[in-house]
């Protein structure tokens, strides 16, 4: 196991995209166990879903912050303006950076490829840039599974080849990953990528297939199930992301030089799911009995009249799975909330911000 080599107490730290769903919990997990000197929330809160959401996470931030005594600043910026990126750190001077903030979602980057252009390419350069000119000790940015793209090789594995993505999405995040190769290499700043796998949890995006089947079976609509419902997907509880997060932070990849007397680059990327995929029609029966349960839908229920089994979407993939064999062998760390808990937080949450049946 890796030994600690990043200290957060007492540094200043920043979180970009701290109004979404990873890093609203990530902020909370900094604020209850961490003293840092500085901590720092950006975001552009943009409206590709319910902004509501997002006041309602940066709320909860600064309450716990005010309860706690810990210092807590929100700035609300877009990664693609430079010069506001420069001057938040030139103010803080950041030792570490979590770069959360991106355009997501596979389906939107078919529709709006030039929302990922700005947030995801322009945005990431912008941090890459000024992590350079103010010596930051760790930067950790978020990548995805959907770099894997029409890999056919499961477990997922970070010694993969990942040249065939299939989304503007995927390609941006595979770019994030050589663009800090670059930096790591060329100006020895320390770098970790992590590929999140399917993320799920209370108060998440609502553009993710549980919140918007929810949703629907709320509204009494039908909900789709795509590829007739053989997709498998490696569903990651938000708490568990957050955890590997967070031991993650507190290791940089050490700046040494090879044989050759020039420096390796510092860098880094894991996987971070549950390492056990599950099928979709599964997920979606567990969802319904929790959803039942909480008293989101009525005990009577036809769930059977409400679903579609319907063919593949473009920019999809028929199963993520992801071998966490590093993350466990440096960190000791590996996901292990099973589905039917997760859900059911997610579910007693949805009662509660909405109101039950």
């Amino acid at each position: 196991m890796l030994d600690k080599n990043v200290i957060l107490n007492g540094k200043a730290v920043l979180v970009t995209g701290a109004a979404g769903f990873i890093g609203c919990n990530l902020c909370k997990k900094l604020l209850t166990d961490y003293n840092c000197s500085e901590l720092v929330g950006l975001d552009s809160i943009t409206d590709y879903y319910d902004v509501n959401i997002k006041h309602e996470r940066l709320k909860e931030i600064e309450t716990l912050a005010n309860s706690s005594n810990k210092k807590w600043t929100f700035v609300k910026a877009n990664l693609a303006d430079k010069a506001a990126i420069d001057s938040l750190f030139e103010k803080y001077h950041f030792a570490v950076v979590v770069n959360l903030a991106a355009q997501a979602g596979v389906r939107y980057s078919i529709t709006n490829p030039d929302a990922y252009i700005q947030s995801n390419l322009i945005g990431f350069y912008n941090i890459l840039e000024a992590c350079r000119h103010n010596e930051v000790e760790h930067l950790v940015y978020a990548s995805s599974s959907s770099v894997y793209g029409s890999n056919k090789k499961i477990p997922y594995s970070t010694d993969d080849k990942v040249d065939n993505p299939v989304s503007l999405y995927a390609a941006t995040k595979k770019s994030n990953e050589l663009m800090a190769h670059a930096y790591s290499k060329l100006y020895n700043i320390p770098s970790t990528g992590l590929r999140f796998f399917t993320v799920y949890g209370p108060a998440g995006r609502p553009d993710m297939a549980y919140f918007g089947f929810t949703n629907k079976l709320k509204a009494g609509k039908t909900i789709q199930i795509f590829n007739y419902g053989k997709c498998k997907r490696d569903f990651t509880y938000v708490d568990d992301i957050v955890e590997g997060v967070v031991r993650v932070m507190q290791h940089a990849p050490e700046k040494q030089n090879g044989e050759d007397g020039l420096p390796l680059p510092p860098y880094k990327v894991y996987n971070i799911g549950n390492n056990h995929p599950e099928n979709l029609l599964d997920f979606v029966t567990i969802l319904q009995e929790e959803l039942v349960r909480a008293q989101v839908l009525p005990a009577d229920y036809d769930f059977e009249a409400h679903k579609e089994l319907v063919p593949m979407q473009p920019g999809d993939v028929p199963v993520t799975y992801a071998d966490t064999s590093a993350l466990e062998a440096d960190f000791g760390f590996k996901p292990a909330t099973p589905l039917r808990e997760g859900l059911r937080k997610f579910a007693e949450w949805y009662a509660r911000y909405y109101g039950a049946k």
